[in-house]
This record gives C-alpha cells, structure tokens and sequence, in this order.
C-alpha cells in the first residue's frame, strides 16, 4: 500500500512555493499596476504611450510565452534568473498590466466636481492625486484586485513548466511516482481554492477598514 504521508508532505512543500510566489508577484503586480495606471493618465504623452504599451503587449500575449521568454531567452541578453524569480517576474508583469487599467478606470471614475476643488485649494497635481483623488479611488479598485489576486496564485500553475517545484509540479511527480490522479489532484484542487478563500475574505476585509476610513474623512 502507497504511504501517502509522505506524497501529501510533498505537495504541501509545494504549496509554500505556489504561496511564496503568489506574495511576491501580487507585490510586483501591484507596484506595475499602480506606475502604469496613472502612467495612463499623465499629461506627458511619452509617459502615457510608455505605459500604454507596456499594458497591451502584456495583455496581449499569452503568459506561457511570456514565462518562457523571461527564463529562457533572456539569459542570452546576460540576464538569467532562477525559477522563482522567473515565475515571479513574469507573473508580476502579466497581472499587472491588467491591475494598471483597473488604476486608470477608478482615477478617472472620481468626479470632476473634485479636480475641480483640488485646484479651488491650490493643490498641485501629485497633492490632488495622492490626498483626493487616490484615496477616493481605492475603494473602487479593491474588488478587482482581489480577482486579480485569485487569477494570479491560479497562474502559478504554469511555472512548473520550468520545473518550479510549485503545487502543481508536485502532483505530476506524486501521479507519476504513484500512477494515482486522483489524490494528488484533488488534493491540490482544495489547496487552490482554500487560498483563493483566504484572499477573498482578506480582500472583504481591507475593503471594509478603507470604507470605515474614508467614512471617518468624510464625516
């Protein structure tokens, strides 16, 4: 009989990667959200077509090829990176040059009711956006960068394809050390969703402590 202890310890190492690297690219992805949203809405053109490629090439092209480039072609430009940092890296990116548009969208959503009143008060353009304009915006974001959060860790799937000891990459090698589908897959289906869980009552969570704070300002 297949001592499964042992199998299930392994894919258990493997979730502390797949967690390892949803915390950092949801990190990275959330610092290249924020620079490329409001890189959207800069006044400078240079900045904005900067910005705005970034995000349609990165949306544009499949994270498989995108992951495959950044760990094995970029060694050839004098650029190699382990495992992780290759999945973290291309994670990152990808997801957040769908969070940048969620940026652009909730800026853009605040009334000009408040642009208006940030220049009544004299407040130059980076005082509105990071006193006003941001704050006001965040609660909007939030809801959708949980989804992003949830499409990144269900992402990391891919990174065993670079042999990533990740979740993933150890059912492969637990089916194929025991021939059993089963066990090893179902095990990792119920990792995957209790971490989607975690993040989704995180994410109600911070949405409530923004709300009662930009509730406190208002009142």
């Amino acid at each position: 009989m297949t001592d499964w202890s042992g199998y299930i310890g392994l894919i258990l190492q493997g979730a502390l990667v797949t967690l390892e690297l949803t915390v950092m690219g949801s990190a990275l992805a959330l610092v290249m959200a924020f620079a490329a949203g409001l890189g959207r809405v800069s006044r400078f053109a240079a900045v904005r077509a900067l910005a705005t490629t970034y995000i349609e090439f990165f949306r544009g092209t499949s994270i498989f090829v995108q992951l495959f480039w950044v760990y094995f072609v970029l060694p050839f430009a004098g650029v190699t990176l382990s495992p992780l940092q290759a999945g973290v890296l291309a994670l990152g990116l990808n997801v957040g040059a769908y969070g940048a548009e969620v940026v652009r969208g909730a800026v853009k959503a605040i009334g000009r009711e408040q642009r208006e009143a940030c220049i009544a008060l004299n407040l130059t353009r980076a005082q509105a956006m990071r006193h006003i304009i941001l704050p006001q915006a965040l609660p909007l974001m939030l809801p959708t960068f949980g989804n992003n959060a949830i499409e990144l860790l269900k992402g990391t799937a891919v990174v065993s394809l670079i042999s990533l000891t990740d979740m993933t990459f150890q059912a492969q090698v637990v089916r194929a050390q025991t021939g059993s589908t089963l066990i090893p897959f179902a095990t990792i289906l119920v990792l995957y969703f209790l971490m989607a869980l975690a993040i989704s009552y995180g994410m109600r969570w911070l949405e409530r402590r923004v709300m009662r704070g930009l509730d406190g300002v208002r009142n």
